[in-house]
């Protein structure tokens, strides 16, 4: 088999990220090895440049006008150290839709 380009690679990745998929499944739909599939996410991940940063819009409950999660604190864990903390009254959308972001990353 020829070796994929990077730009392949990356597109083959991305197709994983969005398929919701387990590895073996998606690896047997395109006839590759599981092995190889996970090279390609840790060469990714090794060569990305800084840390990625994603957009994230706030909306109080006030503005959604929807109840909220009344809570003290809340902190999640991200990869090579990164952390994200929360706070006070957390809307339940917007909670959601940030686990969402974090699950995609």
């Amino acid at each position: 088999m020829r070796r994929r380009s990077r730009a392949e690679v990356e597109v083959l990745v991305a197709e994983y990220a969005a398929s919701g998929l387990r590895r073996k499944a998606f690896c047997a739909g395109r006839g590759m090895a599981v092995a190889t599939l996970d090279g390609y996410r840790r060469r990714l991940r090794q060569t990305a440049v800084g840390p990625r940063l994603l957009a994230v819009e706030l909306h109080t409950a006030r503005e959604k006008a929807c109840p909220a999660v009344a809570f003290s604190g809340m902190a999640v864990g991200l990869g090579k150290g990164g952390r994200i903390e929360l706070g006070g009254s957390i809307d339940r959308e917007f909670l959601a839709e940030l686990i969402g972001v974090v699950e995609r990353a």
